[in-house]
């Protein structure tokens, strides 16, 4: 069974299709570096992707093989960039409190800080 353990949408200021890009490969060359990894985590890789609307990574987590998380990219009125939801799951064990907000904190300053600013917002 699929558990949810964190879903947050928000606007990006690129369009779908950079946004992406940036989601498929983070360290593409030629772009803003943004995916700064810390110690205890590990580069995603894509398991899932459907241009330019979905992409599935797996767990930054090593002692949490069986995490997901998913990026839906929706365009938005021209000019408006696209909103991009990050959804993280599990097929695992769910974790303590503690650890549920730490991922979920840290998703959300990769995607909607890290992310964000190297658009140049």
């Amino acid at each position: 069974m699929v558990h949810v353990l964190g879903s947050r949408r928000r606007s990006q200021p690129a369009p779908p299709h950079v946004v992406w890009r940036s989601l498929r490969d983070p360290y593409e060359a030629g772009s803003r570096p943004w995916l700064e990894l810390r110690d205890d985590e590990v580069p995603p890789r894509v398991v899932a992707g459907y241009a330019p609307v979905l992409v599935v990574w797996s767990s930054l987590w090593p002692h949490r093989p069986l995490d997901r998380v998913r990026f839906d990219v929706a365009a938005q009125p021209p000019g408006q960039g696209c909103a991009l939801r990050w959804t993280l799951t599990t097929d695992g064990e769910l974790p303590s409190e503690s650890t549920l907000g730490y991922l979920r904190h840290r998703l959300n300053y990769l995607i909607n800080d890290r992310l964000r600013l190297s658009y140049g917002q």
